[in-house]
């Protein structure tokens, strides 16, 4: 069954007015009007942000539903497949966050407004660590999007923790995955496409 409900999650310090969550908001309305798409604001608590991705999406038919998340929301949108056993759009997705407590731990403006700020307290590394799924189920649900230029992760543990995944690892790009748009015709034809668990 092709995707019915598509949930994308954002990354750390950041909002439903990143870049690429207003280009995906705009492509599905264009592209996928009969889906029915959210992207909630999550707050700095990795087992609040999950919680409420699990209470707004509490009646969306699993099987049909597609995550999607970047950096920490891919890392989200990982937890929530397993959990869901649905497919999931991963974009530079961060690998065993609480590893990185140095660059996590702290207050910090957030991206889209830095007169707002959020605070990730050393708490919520444990919180990560509860969640961190032991090993991936039916990784071949998994569409991965890893640009081996990223500034902040480190696209090698990318790669090799999502080997098993539809995986597509390019030379050069950015964190941010600036060229997302070249991106839509691949994510398009996976939401289109039957579960293949």
């Amino acid at each position: 069954m092709s995707c019915t409900h598509l949930l994308y999650l954002h990354g750390f310090r950041s909002s439903p007015q990143s870049t690429k969550a207003q280009q995906m908001a705009a492509h599905v309305a264009q592209h996928w009007p009969q889906v029915q798409w959210c992207c909630p604001a999550l707050p700095p608590s990795p087992a609040q942000a999950v919680r409420l991705a699990e209470e707004v999406c509490a009646d969306w038919p699993k099987a049909s539903t597609v995550v999607m998340g970047s950096s920490l929301g891919g890392f989200y949108a990982t937890v929530l497949s397993q959990r869901w056993k649905c497919r999931a759009v991963l974009l530079n997705p961060a690998v065993h966050p609480q590893a990185h407590g140095e660059v996590l731990v702290g207050r910090f403006p957030m991206w889209h407004d830095p007169t707002q700020f959020m605070r990730f307290t050393p708490a919520y590394l444990q919180e990560l660590a509860d969640l961190d799924p032991s090993r991936l189920h039916h990784p071949q649900r998994i569409l991965s999007i890893v640009a081996r230029g990223d500034e902040v992760l480190d696209a090698a543990e990318l790669e090799a923790y999502y080997a098993d995944t539809q995986l597509h690892a390019v030379d050069g790009g950015d964190h941010a995955l600036s060229d997302f748009a070249d991106w839509l015709p691949l994510i398009d034809a996976f939401l289109l496409a039957p579960d293949p668990g």
